[in-house]
């Protein structure tokens, strides 16, 4: 029954968020607003909304591990995981804007997250909690990024964006009430299903976090990524990876822990040091031989990684 609540959940999540995106992206259109701002925004946003509709369900129920799980596990994930494959797929080539500004953000989201998370560690305070005051502060990150964002479409290229799906007003409303109906009942389904796991496995609901929840909720990062490379568009993947990361942090992580503290228990300091490390592979493979391409074999060395890092989990576990 819980593994039955745990798909049907995501598949609502993932149809939620598909919906979400198409209808806020046809009326931010309509309202004249560039291609190039959208896919910066609206449909950067839509990759980690799963993320965002589990994290805060789980807050509110008092779930924070699978909360917090879900966000390291997922950008762990992603910059191990989805990139490896890409570049094992198709070399990524990583531009200059990307490796000095892009990635050193990605970097520095990271290290915010690990002091939040380290009172016991830097201020002797009896547990660690991500409090509301740090969830409004890593909003205010978020706001920053989106300044930058917007500062990169000003100057960008129109055309270096997909084609925007056009639905009459009264359709991309009726997606967008959808898209978030799905993504709150679809976000509770899951989160009930995964805490049963949890249980009847015998397992911390964290490790369930870092693992199954953040592999389904990246989906959409993983579907986008394996499209880019078959496209021969590598440089795609490693953006949406870049970006999402940076809104799961800032927003999902911002978000819910602004709604309720977030108590943090079974993620210890080697989850989030492999979460910092993993930003830093990528930026040491993008800065090698000056070429700036991440190799076949800097994929796959990603991918022995990430391995490498779920089999301790298990073992410890």
């Amino acid at each position: 029954m819980d593994i039955l609540l745990l798909i049907g959940g995501l598949a609502l999540i993932l149809v939620g968020a598909n919906a979400l995106t198409d209808g806020a992206s046809s009326i931010a259109r309509k309202f004249n607003i560039s291609n190039l701002v959208i896919g910066l925004t609206v449909v950067a946003f839509g990759t980690s909304v799963p993320e965002l509709a589990i994290s805060i369900v789980a807050a509110l129920k008092g779930s924070a591990d699978i909360a917090i799980g879900n966000v390291v596990g997922s950008n762990i994930f992603n910059t191990l995981m989805i990139v490896g494959c890409t570049a094992a797929i198709v070399p990524i080539t990583i531009t200059k804007d990307t490796l000095s500004k892009e990635i050193p953000l990605c970097i520095l989201a990271s290290v915010v997250l690990f002091i939040c998370a380290n009172d016991v560690l830097l201020s002797k305070a009896p547990a660690n909690i991500i409090s509301n005051t740090e969830g409004m502060l890593l909003l205010c990150f978020f706001l920053i990024f989106l300044s930058y964002t917007f500062a990169i479409a000003r100057n960008g290229d129109e055309a270096a964006t997909p084609e925007i799906k056009q639905l009459p007003i009264w359709r991309a409303t009726l997606y967008i009430l959808a898209g978030l109906a799905g993504l709150v009942y679809g976000g509770d389904l899951f989160v009930d299903g995964a805490s049963g796991i949890a249980r009847s496995l015998g397992v911390s609901e964290s490790v369930i976090g870092l693992t199954l929840v953040a592999g389904d909720t990246s989906l959409p990062e993983l579907a986008t990524a394996a499209v880019a490379a078959i496209k021969k568009n590598p440089q795609l993947a490693i953006g949406n990876v870049i970006g999402s990361n940076l809104f799961n942090i800032f927003l999902v992580l911002g978000t819910s822990a602004s709604i309720s503290p977030m108590p943090i228990e079974g993620i210890t300091n080697i989850d989030f040091g492999v979460l910092v490390g993993s930003c830093l592979l990528l930026f040491l493979f993008g800065l090698t031989f000056k070429k700036h391409v991440i190799t076949r074999i800097e994929g796959l060395l990603l991918i022995a990684c990430y391995i490498g890092y779920i089999t301790y989990l298990v073992v410890v576990s």
